[in-house]
Order: C-alpha cells, then sequence, then structure tokens
C-alpha cells in the first residue's frame, strides 16, 4: 500500500482533499444545528460525491455533481415513504438496483449516479429513516454537496493541473450482450438474494447483505472477478472487525477521538482504493464501527452480525454470477488481452508516422490508452494469479501475459518519448521494423485496421534517435513474439 508508485502525489493529495472535503460537509451540517443522523447523512453524502464522480473533465464532474439530487432526493423520499411496507420497499430497491447497475452504459456520469442512488436508499436503512426526518436529511444533503464542491472544485482542485486516467473503452454490444445489462440482471439477482439470507440473520441489519452484494459487482465484469472482489471484501471486513473491537467499541462513541479516527479511514478509504479493495474495507468497517458507536448502538455483538451479512452478500454474488447469465473469466481475458496488443499496435503506427515527418501524429495518448487497457488486464487476470488459485499452470501462463504486457508498455513508453524528440527523424530501417511489429500484431489479434507505417523513403543510416527507436521496437517484436506461447492455450478453462 505505501509502497506502490503514485506519480505527483495525486492519490496522497485526493485522499487529503476528501478529509477536509468531507470534514467541512460534517461541520456545516452541525453549525445548521441538524441532528446527528443528518449530519451523519450530510458526511456519507460528501463522501460518495467525492469517491464516485469521476468524468475526465472538471466540467464534467461538476455537472454530474450538480445531478447527484436529482436522483438521491426522490430515492430517499421512496425509502422513508415505505419504511413500514417491507415487501413493497424490498421490490422498489431492486428496482433501484438494475436501473442503477444498468445507467453504466453511460459512462462515469451513469456510474456515479447508479451508485449514489443506490446509497440513498441504504442509508434510509442504516438510520431508519421516516418521512418526518426528510426537511433534515435533504438540507443535510444539499449543504453537504455544496461544502464538498467547495473544496474539490475551488480550494483544491486536483484536477486542473492532473487530467484524470485515461479509461479504456468498454466493449460494446446489443440486448445482453452488453456487459452493463447482463450485470444488471446478476446484481438484482445477487441483492435478491441477500436481501433473503440478510433478513433471516437479522430483521433490523439485513441491508448490510445487500450493500456488500451490490459493491461486489461494481467494476467486474466476470465471474472469476466477482468472485475475487467477494473473497476480499470478506478477508477487509474480518479485519476491518477486529480493529473495531480494538478500536471502536472501547470508545463507545467519544466524540473527539471518535472524529479523529473517523477522519483517518476517511484518508485510507480513499488512498488505498485503487490499490487494494480488502484495505479500503478494512477502513469502511472500522469507519462504519465508529458511526454506530456516535449513534449509540454499538456492541461486540453488532460487529459479528455484520461479518454473517457480509457473508451473505458475498453467497448471493456467488450464486448470481454462476447461475444468471455468467461470463467466463477467459472470455473477458481474452478481449481485454487484444485490445492491449492493438493498443500496443496503435502507439506504434502513430510514433512510426511521427518519426516520419507527420507532425500531427501523437503516439502520447496511444500509450496512456495502452496503460488503462493494462490496469483492465491486470484486473481480469486477477483470479488466476491469486495466491489461492490452486491451477499452478494457469497461473503461471497469466503471470507469464502480463510481464510481457509490462515489457510491451515499456518499450511502448521509450519509443514514444523518442518519437517526441523534434530532432528525431526518420530512418529507413524503421519501416521494417514497424513492419515486423504489425505482423506479429496480426499473428496475435488478426488484420488491424491502421498500419504501422504511412510514409515511405528514406535511406537507411545514423539518424537522432533512429537507434533508441529500433531497440524499443525490437523489444516490442520480442515481447510480442514471446506473447504467442502462452496465448496459445486458454487462461482458463471456458
Amino acid at each position: 500500500m505505501f509502497m506502490a508508485p503514485d506519480p505527483g502525489l495525486v492519490r496522497l493529495r485526493i485522499s487529503l482533499r476528501a478529509v477536509l472535503g468531507i470534514g467541512l460537509a460534517v461541520t456545516v451540517s452541525e453549525l445548521a444545528g441538524l441532528s446527528l443522523p443528518a449530519s451523519i447523512t450530510g458526511g456519507l453524502t460528501a463522501l460518495l460525491a467525492l469517491f464516485t464522480v469521476g468524468d475526465p473533465t472538471v466540467r464534467g464532474q461538476a455537472v454530474t455533481t450538480a445531478l447527484l439530487p436529482a436522483v438521491g432526493f426522490p430515492v430517499l423520499a421512496l425509502a422513508a415513504a415505505l419504511h413500514a411496507v417491507p415487501a413493497l420497499r424490498d421490490a422498489i430497491w431492486l428496482a433501484v438496483i438494475f436501473c442503477g447497475v444498468y445507467a453504466r452504459r453511460w459512462g462515469p456520469r451513469g456510474h456515479a449516479l447508479g451508485i449514489f442512488a443506490f446509497m440513498t436508499f441504504f442509508i434510509a436503512q442504516f438510520l431508519h429513516t421516516v418521512p418526518g426526518h426528510l426537511p433534515q436529511l435533504y438540507v443535510a444533503m444539499a449543504l453537504s454537496l455544496a461544502a464538498a464542491s467547495v473544496v474539490r472544485f475551488g480550494a483544491w482542485c486536483v484536477e486542473r493541473r492532473t487530467p484524470a486516467p485515461v479509461a479504456p473503452a468498454v466493449p460494446a454490444g446489443r440486448g445482453l450482450a452488453r456487459p452493463t445489462t447482463r450485470q444488471a440482471f446478476q446484481a438484482t439477482a445477487a441483492c435478491a438474494v441477500a436481501i433473503t439470507a440478510g433478513q433471516v440473520l437479522s430483521h433490523e441489519r439485513w441491508y448490510w447483505a445487500v450493500g456488500t452484494a451490490w459493491w461486489i459487482f461494481v467494476n467486474t465484469s466476470s465471474r472469476g472477478e466477482t468472485l475475487v472482489r467477494g473473497f476480499r471484501r470478506v478477508l477487509g471486513t474480518v479485519t476491518g472487525i477486529a480493529a473495531g473491537l480494538l478500536v471502536a467499541v472501547p470508545l463507545d462513541g467519544a466524540p473527539a477521538p471518535t472524529a479523529a479516527i473517523v477522519a483517518v479511514c476517511v484518508w485510507g478509504i480513499f488512498y488505498t482504493a485503487p490499490l487494494s479493495y480488502s484495505w479500503m474495507m478494512f477502513f469502511v468497517t472500522v469507519l462504519t464501527g465508529l458511526l454506530y458507536g456516535l449513534l449509540g448502538v454499538l456492541h461486540p455483538g453488532l460487529l459479528g452480525l455484520r461479518l454473517a451479512e457480509t457473508a451473505a452478500g458475498a453467497l448471493g454474488a456467488a450464486l448470481a454470477v454462476a447461475l444468471v447469465l455468467p461470463v467466463t473469466t477467459h472470455a473477458v481475458t481474452d478481449r481485454w488481452v487484444g485490445q492491449a496488443v492493438r493498443a500496443v499496435h496503435g502507439c506504434t503506427a502513430a510514433a512510426a508516422r511521427r518519426l516520419a515527418g507527420d507532425a500531427g501524429a501523437d503516439p502520447a495518448p496511444r500509450a496512456a490508452e495502452l496503460e488503462a487497457v493494462l490496469g483492465r488486464v491486470r484486473f481480469t487476470l486477477a483470479p488466476l494469479v491469486h495466491p489461492l488459485n490452486p491451477l499452478r499452470t494457469r497461473k503461471e501462463r497469466a503471470r507469464q501475459v502480463l510481464a510481457l504486457l509490462d515489457d510491451c508498455a515499456r518499450e511502448v513508453r521509450g519509443l514514444a518519448a523518442v518519437a517526441a524528440d523534434p530532432d528525431a527523424s526518420h530512418d529507413a530501417r524503421l519501416t521494417a521494423a514497424c513492419g515486423r511489429v504489425e505482423t506479429a500484431v496480426e499473428v496475435l489479434v488478426g488484420a488491424v485496421p491502421e498500419h504501422a507505417m504511412t510514409a515511405t523513403g528514406g535511406v537507411p543510416g545514423h539518424h537522432p534517435g533512429a537507434e533508441q527507436a529500433l531497440a524499443h521496437l525490437h523489444g516490442l517484436e520480442r515481447a510480442l513474439a514471446a506473447l504467442a506461447a502462452p496465448l496459445r492455450g486458454s487462461l482458463v478453462s471456458a
């Protein structure tokens, strides 16, 4: 967690900003004379706004943040009105869950709004909200969103100097072939199982099982990814409960030390989220225990129930991905590995055109795209390289694929840097080398729409940057050729 690279300390700055934004939101709610449940609602609203809104532009982030009440307020009203009608409440929540997952087809904005709608319903169960509570909760949510926005877009707008990372394009489809549609059915089925199992365990805290099932499906696309995420959630919950017994229970809601540790938990959630789901869940679980302490209902048995509800939610998710429109890890892995190889070729083609004298060709965006796709490849291969995976041969193949793709990414970054040098010029040897890279890509993924070299001419010779470019191209050739062996066989069974 602490050794992972953090270029420009972006992750650290975003984590500290979250602490400030959420702290300001809670402070404003308290100064407005709102109740403790309303202040907690305000803090959670600010956390969600800062955590889930991830549009690629600052303007887009501001628009999405402004739209959060449009989905949050009606959902909160529904949850409060149906508090005394369990059967209808559960049916409406499942409809919210389906729509929230389906909304991911519209990109980061749909993703954020879907999560906010789900979590608003969840918060209503957490606080046992009834219609009489709505005015204060609405005020708390509005004040908190304004406070978080002041910090995020005014006082400390990290994104103005550091653009959001490139998001890899999600493969499209129609009907059930569209990943978001398929996952909407899976998540809804998982949450239906979680509602049933959760209510068997507890008529008061059953919603924790639903929350577990929902969050397991966030950012997953195959049954392997979902199962690994479920395992990590349970692991983070177990360790968080152990810490809660040592920290939250003895504090018993004491305001000052609880506020200090809550700030540490908020920092930990934001700092570890990109790195480790288990660590993030550790901090979420400790934070939950502290909030229950503030509400005066925390005891060791409640933390034990939290673990049981988490296991019930994870079981619901496992059953859903296995039985409802399952998507194999093999299918998802093949798709993302192929996309990574095509991204390697795209960057090579752009660099070749740049070195041939095309000033409009820029390999840098293609290199950034490759990094984003590689992040997704690592995520999809996580079930195969997991320490508990007993299939050693497939685990070794997956590790080999990751290592070779990392080699490709390193050579692509070097090639892009050489092409960006204004003194670099065309060497005829580059044409042949780019052609060999294109051939290697075609062997792996079939014909590519973009040729690696569009310019012709030039003579062999030693030109500025040519030797470095050739070295990177030769490295790409070797890595792509080596990829053929592990990709020839299935990494996992279909």
